[in-house]
């Protein structure tokens, strides 16, 4: 596989990507952040300090920061390998598995009560999703994607679902982003990148954040069922990442427009 660098090589130097403008070089990489309203700047450098001391190679390495520039600015190092693409199964799919992991279990508990908990929690989520849902023009959508959303509504509106997810699962270092395009397959090892609104976070919604995410069933219609297939979970995880993953797909689907709705309609009728 070629290896294209950081990003997969689809940024130019100085591209504007949303809230953060890239610059790519030969060894580093520049990034400037033009939003900072979750700590963007200060999650990133602090996740790379982390996984630099307790997962060397995982991630890119920190070089500098200036925290409290105009804009705020990271460099880090550039990692090789391209955006995962395509069917995530055998050697890729054990290899996001262990990225995962290791992300997810690398730093130690003790270490990991200090850290600020992720942008965004599931019970965050849960309001916002159900604000959207609550102003969803149903009569302007297709039969079937109405019917879904009617669906998702009953669920997203039971009172005991805001109970649930305000309980503490199981603590973990969590990204924040599950988009496919932050990790990176050189055709050995997966290293991961992007960690804007990282923080702590529980093993199930990461877990729900990273194999819902609309990305992957774009890349995928198998999504990454072979990937979940390799975690072993408790029954209370398991219980909360079906909760979790309905929340991301009701997420996903009212964010949703095109074609791409329907295919999410018919996910997350799948998960309930």
């Amino acid at each position: 596989m070629p290896v294209v660098g950081q990003f997969g090589g689809r940024r130019k130097i100085g591209e504007r990507m949303g809230k953060h403008t890239i610059e790519v070089r030969s060894d580093v990489v520049i990034k400037q952040y033009r939003s900072s309203n979750h700590g963007q700047p200060e999650r990133e450098w602090r996740a790379l300090e982390l996984l630099d001391e307790y997962a060397p190679g995982l991630s890119p390495a920190p070089v500098t920061a200036d925290l409290e520039a105009d804009p705020p600015t990271v460099v880090m190092s550039r990692l090789g390998g391209a955006a995962v693409e395509g069917p995530i199964k055998g050697q890729l799919a054990d290899a996001l598995a262990e990225a995962v992991t290791r992300v997810q279990q690398a730093i130690p508990q003790h270490v990991l009560g200090q850290v600020p908990a992720r942008a965004g929690h599931p019970v965050e989520l849960l309001e916002q999703v159900r604000s959207w849902w609550a102003t969803a023009p149903l009569s302007d959508e297709d039969a079937a994607v109405a019917e879904t959303l009617r669906k998702a509504g009953n669920w997203v509106e039971q009172p005991m679902l805001e109970e649930l997810l305000a309980q503490p699962g199981t603590p973990v270092f969590g990204t924040g982003d599950g988009n496919l395009s932050n990790y990176l397959w050189d055709g050995t090892a997966i290293r991961v990148i992007d960690f804007e609104y990282s923080g702590r976070s529980d093993r199930a919604f990461e877990l729900a954040e990273v194999v819902e995410h609309i990305s992957v069933w774009r890349n995928d219609t198998s999504g990454m069922t072979a990937v979940l297939e390799r975690f072993e979970l408790t029954a209370d995880e398991a219980a909360r990442l079906t909760e979790c993953r309905r929340l991301l797909a009701l997420y996903w689907l009212l964010r949703t427009r095109g074609e791409t709705k329907s295919a999410q309609a018919e996910r997350m009728l799948a998960l309930l």
